[in-house]
């Protein structure tokens, strides 16, 4: 869905949906009083602490702290963004969707609904040609020798794209218009013909399809769309597979092959096994084992993973045995510590030489090669023994290479008790205790942060706009708010501070060695005082203006909470977290909410202001250097027509300076700024952090 979806309609959706239906149909509710009761979804539990309140139309987790609306539940059980969960709320409810969006959006969403019609026009072109081509034969044996039968092939829509330049382009590209959106699917490929070119000054150029006499696998999204295909080849040509490129509906560093087809075939996904290619998910489902994914030609990654953990608790990955797929194997396991929360299960399973999934699950079956996966190797297992394989660890040298390699690692973990865990196991293989290690890290990470890392600041992270610096925060509406988030310190993968502009900066190794411990930012913490105890919003009498304009997404919202409080005294705790469900914080205040569950607390007010305080200072404070920075480049800019080229740069601000300056501006703060950074490449952005 494009475009902003109206405060209006939202509202609207959720005064007519029953949170107890929606919920009820993912989960078994049981009557509690006046609400109803179950064990959790979010978390494993065997005591029911999960709480639906028909009156307050909100959920709430008092073991694990999940808690919102219905969109909110919808979000998290289905899996789906905001978007997703108001189309599916509203579908349940027979109400359409409208949409808020500019011109160009608008012409947007219609471009990307044209690709998404021609891909699944090639869809059914290629699934047709493997019924009715005549030389659909080396196909249909080809798939048959894998074992593939029809029903398979009908699930996972696979087809077959014949032999010759231009079959896809025939069938499919009527006008000039649909030939160009075929380019831009990725289904055909430009090429330049060189005729006319003399006499136009340009090329002629002409497309061709890209898949050729192959087997066709279609990859779908979240919704069951076509945005892509890969191909199998069928004779000697090279590549023996291909992928469509990168378009605008397919980027394939976030997408998984078959993980739409393992949701649909069953109710509910407990696990998932990444597996390296088309054919070993298409082998796996026809040995009945649905829940088999494949990454598209790159290594898994942490979107990856974040994107499965919503779906299960558990993944396994599978590998050849050799030493390449031991490589791979580690390459995963350093993307997956920093995403092994508490309750989550990474496990190895290793094959034998010479077989693949495809191979092996045919050999022993469905019910050994299950018994492999229930046996795979856990992550923590795997992270030992692959660290102290080429070590002696009878020796004291040997033991401190293992802590040596182990610590940067282990420290990427969240915490918990799977870290803890981890901890205790190096502290014993090395022959310490985990006090003593524990004093070690906490060394190393005052070393690290003392002579390394510049201040920790809450730096804000938007779109790279390709110049190495944040995109301004640009769609604050109701609850839909997206595209941003903030992290203490660095971004993920380690580094802090880093400038891809060219400006002079400092930047981490690949992998912090020892991370600071993360603290939720003042803001959220701020969000939270309110939650527990709405009223103390009350206590802030003074303008929240600048904080409503805060580049500070969490800034931004809490502003927003407080001025709802100020329409509606009477407003209660589910409403204000309901708002919250809808913003891309929401999982950052959700980890806060389970360490501090939302309980009234006596005395927090003063708290609550003495932060808000801080926040209200810190954006007046922003905004003043802003028009400072903007007053200071406007003079210089006209200075720099009139002024002797040799008049210095300070004597030019304290000119500039010497005038009426409507935001108070002296010369001794403009003689400052005119030393402490160059006025025509101001940096990215100040911090001036309030913690």
């Amino acid at each position: 869905m494009a475009g902003l979806i109206p405060q209006s309609f939202i509202d609207d959706l959720l005064s007519r949906a029953d949170i107890v239906d929606v919920i009820d149909k993912r989960v078994a509710l049981k009557k509690s009083g006046k609400n109803y009761s179950a064990c959790c979804p979010f978390h494993n539990e065997k005591s029911p602490s999960f709480s639906v309140q028909p009156e307050k139309q909100f959920y709430y987790c008092f073991g694990c702290g999940a808690g919102g609306n219905a969109i909110g539940f919808i979000m998290n059980f289905d899996s789906v963004d905001f978007p997703q969960a108001v189309e599916s709320l509203a579908r349940d409810n027979g109400m359409e969707v409208p949409r808020e969006e500019s011109k160009a959006a608008t012409k947007r969403r219609a471009e990307t609904a044209d690709l998404y019609t021609l891909l699944e026009e090639a869809n059914s072109y290629y699934q047709l040609q493997l019924r009715k081509h005549e030389g659909r034969t080396s196909a249909v044996d080809y798939l048959k020798k894998r074992g593939v039968s029809g029903a398979i092939a009908r699930d996972f829509g696979i087809g077959y794209a014949p032999p010759g330049w231009d079959n896809l382009l025939k069938a499919c590209a009527s006008t000039p218009e649909r030939e160009n959106n075929l380019l831009k699917a990725g289904m055909v490929i430009e090429r330049e013909t060189g005729q006319g070119s003399s006499q136009s000054g340009g090329s002629q150029f002409k497309g061709y399809d890209r898949f050729r006499h192959r087997i066709m696998f279609p990859i779908r999204d979240a919704r069951g769309r076509t945005i892509a295909f890969g191909g199998r080849v069928l004779g000697d040509d090279k590549p023996k597979y291909l992928n469509s490129p990168e378009t605008p509906v397919f980027h394939k560093g976030s997408e998984l092959y078959g993980l739409f087809e393992a949701r649909k075939s069953t109710k509910k996904l407990s696990r998932l096994l990444i597996v390296e290619g088309y054919m070993d998910v298409i082998a796996l489902a026809q040995m009945d084992i649905r829940y088999a994914v494949a990454t598209l030609g790159t290594a898994t990654s942490g979107a990856h993973l974040t994107r499965l953990f919503r779906m299960v608790p558990e993944v396994v990955f599978c590998f050849d045995g050799d030493k390449a797929g031991r490589t791979a194997a580690w390459r995963a396991l350093e993307a997956t510590l920093p995403q092994m929360e508490d309750g989550r299960q990474v496990r190895f399973l290793f094959l034998p030489e010479g077989e693949d999934p495809d191979t092996l699950v045919r050999k022993v079956g469905q019910a050994a090669f299950e018994t492999l996966i229930d046996n795979a190797t856990p992550l923590e297992q795997f992270f030992f023994d692959k660290l102290s394989s080429e070590l002696d660890l009878d020796s004291h040298q040997g033991r401190g290479k293992l802590r040596e390699l182990a610590q940067p690692l282990i420290t990427q973990l969240p915490e918990g008790v799977f870290a803890l865990l981890m901890r205790e196991q190096l502290a014993q293989r090395i022959g310490i205790g985990v006090d003593a290690l524990n004093a070690l890290i906490e060394k190393d990470a005052a070393t690290e942060s003392h002579t390394q890392a510049p201040p920790q600041s809450y730096a804000y992270q938007g779109a790279d706009n390709g110049g190495g610096q944040s995109e301004p925060y640009a769609n604050f509406g109701g609850s839909n708010v997206n595209g941003y988030s903030l992290k203490k310190g660095a971004p993920s993968g380690g580094q802090t501070g880093h400038r891809s502009n060219g400006q002079r900066g400092w930047q981490s190794p690949r992998i912090n060695p020892v991370p600071m411990i993360k603290r939720a930012p003042s803001s959220l913490k701020a969000i939270q005082l309110l939650l527990g105890n709405p009223e103390i919003a009350l206590d802030y009498k003074s303008d929240i203006a600048p904080l409503m304009s805060s580049s500070d997404t969490t800034t931004a919202v809490l502003a927003k909470l407080i001025e709802m409080v100020h329409s509606d005294p009477q407003i209660d705790t589910y409403a204000l977290l309901g708002y919250c469900a809808g913003t891309e914080f929401y999982s950052e205040l959700t980890q806060l909410l389970r360490q501090e569950k939302i309980t009234p607390v006596e005395g927090t007010g003063s708290e609550f202001v003495e932060i808000v305080d801080r926040l209200l200072q810190k954006a007046e404070q922003e905004q003043r250097i802003a028009r400072m920075r903007e007053e200071l480049s406007r003079k210089r800019s006209e200075l720099l027509q009139n002024t002797p080229q040799n008049a210095s740069l300070t004597e030019t601000v304290q000119s500039a300076s010497g005038d009426a300056n409507d935001d108070g501006v002296s010369a001794a703060e403009s003689e400052e700024w005119a030393r402490s950074e160059p006025l025509s490449d101001p940096p990215p952005f100040m911090d001036f952090s309030d913690d």
